[in-house]
């Protein structure tokens, strides 16, 4: 297995992995994302066996308060794929292995993610990666007529 940093937004490689995680986003706006990913310099790293992606993960350095964390900036875990004939095999460990290692470059200390709540395969991903839960919140929200 090795991996790779995308270094142009029309990666195909990261297009496709974008694609299956995240298959109500049209080709349009994977792009645009992509290309705001690389011009704030957030951390993307694909996992490829022989020339086939087989695994994403998507990071960013979030300045802002993250529930459950004590400092700032946070690296934050905003997508993580691995292809379905691939899970179970340690690729999504790898991954976050590389994500270690870039947050630990910039002097980050805290590695944060969510889930919504009904996603339980998720929790027990996170879990097995490592991560421990913090709190469980629901957003609300409601219309102001008139503003």
């Amino acid at each position: 297995m090795r991996f790779s940093t995308p270094t142009r937004a029309n990666e195909p490689a990261w297009l496709q992995l974008r694609a299956e995680l995240w298959p109500h986003v049209s080709r349009a706006e994977h792009l645009a994302d992509q290309e705001y990913w690389l011009e704030v310099g957030h951390f993307v790293c694909i996992a490829h066996v022989g020339e086939m992606p087989i695994g994403l993960v998507e990071v960013s350095s979030r300045s802002d308060y993250v529930n459950g964390t004590s400092t700032a900036p946070v690296a934050f875990l905003e997508g993580l794929y691995v292809v379905p004939a691939y899970r179970r095999r340690g690729v999504a460990t790898r991954l976050v292995a590389q994500v270690q290692i870039w947050a630990q470059s910039r002097g980050l200390t805290e590695l944060a993610s969510d889930s919504s709540l009904d996603n339980t395969v998720a929790h027990a991903v996170h879990r097995a990666l490592g991560f421990a839960e913090t709190e469980r919140v629901i957003y609300f929200k409601k219309y102001v007529s008139g503003a």
